[in-house]
């Protein structure tokens, strides 16, 4: 692990166990983390799996906000000002039962980077689709065991 994804997954973790607790009992791994792409792990474990021993669909919703979540901040962190933001709808087609450990992937950096530049202009709140593709690395490659879209919404305050 990068030493950029590991202080990135160091800050998740504090603002998991201090704001969204959820956050902190799944325990998500930065594994990736640019300008381009985000790409988080959630560990198949007690805490995450379902009665099929397969990830429960909570934790790989989390995993899903979690990795677009982390992408808007890493932006963040070379700008100013103060910002509200929220993931203001969620869809999600499960594909397949993920058997081991997921990784979450959002390749949406320059969307999400010009989507906080456009709120920042206009002062008012500005909306993109952010896509996260899950796999099963493990298992399965790079075939998708889920496909997410989350709304961003983001406005700077005045």
């Amino acid at each position: 692990m990068s030493k950029i994804a590991w202080n990135a997954t160091l800050k998740l973790w504090a603002f998991g166990w201090l704001k969204v607790p959820m956050i902190a009992w799944v325990r998500p791994k930065v594994i990736e983390l640019n300008d381009q792409r985000s790409v988080i792990k959630i560990a198949l474990s007690r805490r995450t799996k379902n009665h099929l021993h397969s990830m429960y669909f909570g934790a790989l919703c989390v995993g899903a906000d979690v990795t677009g979540g982390i992408h808007m901040m890493h932006f963040l962190n070379h700008q100013m000002g103060k910002l509200s933001f929220v993931f203001k709808d969620f869809s999600a087609d499960f594909l397949k039962r993920p058997e081991a450990d997921v990784h979450f992937i959002c390749d949406n950096g320059p969307l999400i980077k010009e989507t906080l530049e456009k709120a920042k202009l206009s002062k008012e709140r500005e909306n993109a689709l952010i896509n996260i593709i899950a796999t099963t690395p493990s298992l399965s490659g790079d075939e998708p065991v889920a496909r997410f879209t989350l709304t961003l919404s983001v406005k700077y305050k005045i």
